[in-house]
């Protein structure tokens, strides 16, 4: 089942989402599962939202490639959330 993934990542910058996205990023493209990732500024630091085909392809793809590069003191808090519905072009 399609899920949405909601990181609130507070005290993170815009140079902190940049560089782990340039660490991260050519991996995430071909991830098994992925559809999409976006991103933006919250008061309290970065949020960013991604779609992937199941829970289980997030939490594998966060265990291998997000989680070993993060720097002290950033841990993202995620939520999944099933969708209901996907509407692709």
């Amino acid at each position: 089942m399609t899920v949405m993934i909601v990181s609130e990542v507070a005290g993170q910058s815009a140079q902190g989402y940049d560089g782990m996205l340039a660490t991260v990023g050519d991996a995430l493209r071909q991830a098994p599962g992925f559809i999409m990732h976006a991103s933006h500024r919250v008061d309290a630091g970065w949020r960013i939202v991604e779609l992937w085909a199941s829970r289980e392809d997030a939490t594998q793809f966060f265990a291998n490639h997000v989680a070993p590069h993060l720097p002290d003191g950033i841990r993202p808090k995620l939520s999944f959330q099933p969708l209901h519905s996907l509407v692709k072009p």
